[in-house]
């Protein structure tokens, strides 16, 4: 049954959006609180990760307000959990408190979850409706739901170039294509991942922070290096205070691990038949790791292998309004013989950025999990 969303449900979804930067690796879920009046009485957004989710932040926010939360109607974005984690059941908190319906977006995908909280308010009387903002619900939660449902994060390739599509010239020069607006935009989707993933190419050539310093956030994401041979230097940038790092190799340089490891880095060995890093192995390793956004900066070489291997999702472009002429791609994968071979995207969303332009693309059928 297709149902219409109420006003609630966007407010609700508005209050989830809030959580976008902060509740890694839990979904980003928004409630409202609504008496049986129809006043809204409450209304909160999932926490940092230990943190309480959004419908105990809604009840606080009522019961600190002095409303009685009797009879109300909850409305949330995802199914209220049913199992003891860092934070108590949810669907028994909306119970104790007297709540006598639940609007919900979707069904949890979490198999600890997986429509158990639904059914323990059903059997306490509570009134159930699943369904409005689904699919809004579900795209800010894509991370959540590929973890959840694939095992792997939602790998989401990066790429900021000109218009005929370099990302660098011969020389390595790069900086900056784009402007600082698109630049600033570009951090703010670096926040709302769980991790950033770069290849030691980029880090020998430029030695980046890979943090998020353009739009204010309360954590920053950890980071993912592809190291085949253990190349990383111990005084990377990279490997910043407060934030893990994950070194992905083939190299058996215990040595070299036990140095970075020092530095507070996680080395995993996981190496293919070619001596290289296996790249579906790291993602299936980085899902059991709580990643769900994967938020990818590279160079051409691993941007075209992990497009060779059919493990991008997405891709986040910013294009100049310049040419460069030759260069760097964007992703160096070919030769292919036949244009039906071509990675096939269908187009998200297109938005100008100051001078530039915004291109969201994703692969076909990636998200018909």
């Amino acid at each position: 049954m297709i149902h219409k969303a109420p006003p609630h449900i966007h407010q609700a979804l508005g209050l989830a959006t809030q959580a976008l930067f902060v509740s890694n690796p839990n979904p980003r879920v928004g409630c409202v609180l609504v008496s049986p009046s129809g006043e809204v009485i409450g209304q909160g957004f999932t926490q940092h990760a230990g943190g309480p989710h959004a419908e105990v932040m809604a009840l606080r926010d009522a019961s600190g307000k002095g409303f009685d939360t009797a009879g109300a109607t909850a409305y949330v974005t995802l199914e209220p959990c049913s199992h003891h984690g860092r934070t108590g059941p949810c669907c028994d908190a909306l119970i104790q408190a007297g709540v006598a319906k639940v609007v919900a977006s979707l069904a949890d995908p979490n198999p600890l979850v997986g429509g158990r909280g639904f059914d323990r308010l059903r059997a306490a009387g509570v009134e159930v409706v699943v369904g409005p903002g689904a699919e809004e619900s579900r795209e800010l939660n894509i991370g959540f739901f590929s973890r959840m449902i694939r095992g792997t994060p939602w790998v989401r390739l990066k790429v900021a170039s000109s218009l005929d599509g370099t990302t660098a010239l011969n020389n390595g020069a790069s900086q900056w294509i784009t402007s600082r607006a698109a630049r600033a935009d570009g951090h703010a989707w670096r926040a709302r991942a769980c991790a950033i993933l770069t290849g030691i190419g980029t880090v020998l050539d430029d030695n980046p922070r890979l943090d998020v310093r353009e739009v204010p956030t309360p954590r920053q994401p950890h980071v993912v290096v592809v190291d085949s041979q253990l190349q990383l230097p111990t005084d990377a940038n990279l490997l910043m205070k407060g934030r893990d790092c994950y070194v992905y190799t083939a190299s058996d340089n215990e040595t070299k691990k036990t140095a970075l490891q020092a530095c507070g880095a996680t080395v995993v060995h996981l190496p293919n038949a070619n001596g290289k890093v296996d790249l579906s192995a790291m993602l299936q390793d980085l899902g059991q790791r709580g990643i769900n956004e994967l938020h990818v900066e590279a160079g051409h070489k691993l941007n075209g292998s992990l497009v060779r291997e059919g493990l991008v999702d997405e891709l986040l472009l910013y294009l100049a309004p310049r040419l460069l002429g030759a260069g760097r791609g964007i992703a160096d994968f070919g030769p292919l013989t036949a244009l039906a071979d071509g990675l096939a995207l269908e187009f998200k969303s297109v938005e100008t950025l100051g001078a530039d332009l915004r291109v969201v693309a994703r692969v076909q059928g990636r998200d018909s999990f």
